[in-house]
């Protein structure tokens, strides 16, 4: 198996959902050669500027993101703009995570991405995208 590297992305000004699937395929390792689907052969992916992300069209305000506690009466629910400004690394790591293979492999994939808020990090960056 090939060492695992470390590949860096600017999330300031770029679309969810777009930066998402472009962080899943090298979480799962679709972008190697030696890939296969049942082998966690995929990469690390630090994210740096969480807060800079977007969406298109009126889903800033209209996108509603929803937890329940399993009691009645229990669901919550966040439009996309508060969640942003509570913790913007949550809803990175939430469509990264609707992305990767729904399986065993995929709670695997998630821990290798890290993602921070601001441009600090203390990782040693193989590629920058």
């Amino acid at each position: 198996m090939e060492e695992r590297k470390y590949y860096q992305i600017d999330a300031q000004g770029k679309v969810l959902g777009r930066l998402a699937t472009e962080i899943a395929k090298f979480l799962s390792g679709k972008n190697k050669v030696s890939y296969m689907p049942n082998v966690d052969g995929g990469d690390f992916v630090v994210v740096t500027n969480s807060d800079g992300v977007i969406v298109t069209g009126n889903k800033a305000k209209d996108k509603k993101y929803y937890r329940f506690s399993g009691y009645p009466g229990g669901i919550k629910e966040i439009s996309f703009e508060k969640q942003l400004e509570k913790d913007s690394r949550k809803l990175i790591a939430m469509a990264v995570k609707g992305m990767l293979p729904k399986n065993k492999l995929s709670s695997a994939m998630l821990t290798r991405l890290l993602v921070y808020k601001n441009e600090e990090h203390d990782h040693t960056i193989d590629f920058k995208i």
